[in-house]
């Protein structure tokens, strides 16, 4: 090769070394750029097959096996907390529950309060009859309350200073059937119930009530009725569920007839009752109201044991009073709440109650009525309320705090 073939070759080497190294240029780059996109791929990777999901808190744990095991039945042990009696102070019990079908299933349970209340039941529940639209209930039980406090007739002539115990033991067997037959908001009962009061003294630091009565001054003052109770409910209800809901309504009227087998002490009772829930701001305050009014009838000259009554006071009426504080023949209550949801498990409330009795049922006005108002905490779940805890004073200036195993209305 002469010197000038060589000249000619070296810039073609140069030229092609330039291209050499632009093509390494352009790919370094993007090898890097593949080789990060895959660093990300595999730590992605990596990162969902470690993916738990999220673990609930105490709270919330409690609350969905309580629903579980109360509501829906899928365990076997769960806790029970229906005193016998309104009044018996804190309740513990526990139930145990077996399905004897698919749906159907049996449960036995029993409680006992710091009071001596105590109650044993027994109850069979069909909850899915007539193509999903009836449930069906059968209950056989027995209960015992040692302390209620009566306290005389009508709302303006008592005091709390009048407060006497009695006591009764009660063997009781119910049967009720429920249905919706539009699946949706009509709702119809019917119940037959056969019980047995006995009415006795009082025990806990008041007077009995024989120390202050005596049977011609006090009605049923240590009488021991036999009652065939029948009863039937029509009612229109779009709640989401009875026990807890944010939204919807109840309107209904429930009938009682009470046949004593002596005809001695056989009545009649007529419940008219009213709930509405209104949302505000997508369910995260709701304004809750409601009405009841209940009133008796006597039948061939009859009379109405003094305990059955009907009555106000207590954690499900008029909340910053003593359970049962006020009876008489007819009675009326009111009751307004300001929900706030804290969290999914939580609600506060601000509450008010108003209310009284009357001997005639003309007097069930808008005069006289006895107040109280309070603060109180729910934790609910979807359906229930386990836990309801309140704290009330009244225009009596009397502090009440309430617990509770189910939603006040």
């Amino acid at each position: 090769m002469t010197k000038r073939d060589r000249g000619r070759q070296r810039p073609r080497a140069a030229l092609l070394a330039a291209l050499g190294l632009a093509a390494l240029a352009v790919a370094a780059p993007a090898g890097a750029q593949e080789s990060r996109e895959a660093a990300i791929a595999r730590e992605q990777a990596q990162k969902a097959s470690a993916l738990t999901p999220p673990q609930p808190g105490r709270i919330e744990r409690f609350l969905n096996d309580f629903e579980e095991a109360y509501v829906l039945g899928k365990v076997s042990w769960h806790p029970w907390f229906e005193s016998a009696y309104a009044g018996g102070g804190f309740v513990l019990g526990a139930g145990w529950g077996r399905h004897v079908s698919p749906y159907n299933m049996i449960d036995l349970r029993g409680s006992y309060t710091i009071h001596g209340y105590k109650r044993l039941e027994a109850e069979f529940l069909a909850p899915r009859l007539l193509d999903d639209r009836a449930q069906f209930s059968l209950i056989g039980g027995w209960r015992e309350a040692t302390q209620v406090g009566f306290y005389g007739f009508g709302t303006a002539n008592t005091s709390a200073d009048d407060r006497v115990n009695y006591s009764f033991s009660q063997p009781y067997g119910q049967a009720t059937l429920t249905a919706r037959p539009a699946r949706r908001y009509l709702v119809l009962a019917a119940g037959l119930e056969f019980t047995k009061w006995d009415q006795g003294s009082g025990g806990g630091s008041f007077p009995s009530v024989e120390e202050v009565y005596t049977p011609g001054s006090l009605p049923g003052l240590g009488a021991s009725p036999t009652y065939l109770h029948a009863q039937g409910t029509a009612a229109i209800d779009w709640r989401p569920a009875a026990d807890y809901a944010r939204r919807g309504g109840y309107y209904g009227v429930r009938f009682h007839d009470f046949a004593d087998q002596d005809d001695a002490w056989g009545f009649q009772q007529v419940d008219y009752e009213a709930i509405q829930h209104i949302p505000v701001l997508r369910d995260a305050w709701v304004l809750s109201l409601r009405g009841r009014v209940q009133t008796t009838f006597t039948k061939n000259d009859q009379v109405i044991p003094f305990f059955m009554l009907p009555a106000l006071g207590g954690g499900s009426s008029l909340r910053g009073f003593s359970s049962w504080r006020f009876r008489d023949r007819h009675s009326l209550l009111l009751s307004a709440e300001w929900r706030v949801l804290a969290n999914r498990y939580l609600d506060m409330a601000v509450f008010c109650d108003a209310g009284k009795v009357a001997a005639r049922r003309s007097d069930l006005d808008l005069e006289g009525l006895k107040t109280d108002y309070g603060l109180g905490f729910r934790f609910h779940g979807p359906a229930t309320t386990p836990l309801r805890i309140e704290l009330a004073t009244s225009n009596e200036r009397d502090l009440k705090l309430v617990f509770s195993a189910k939603a006040a209305f």
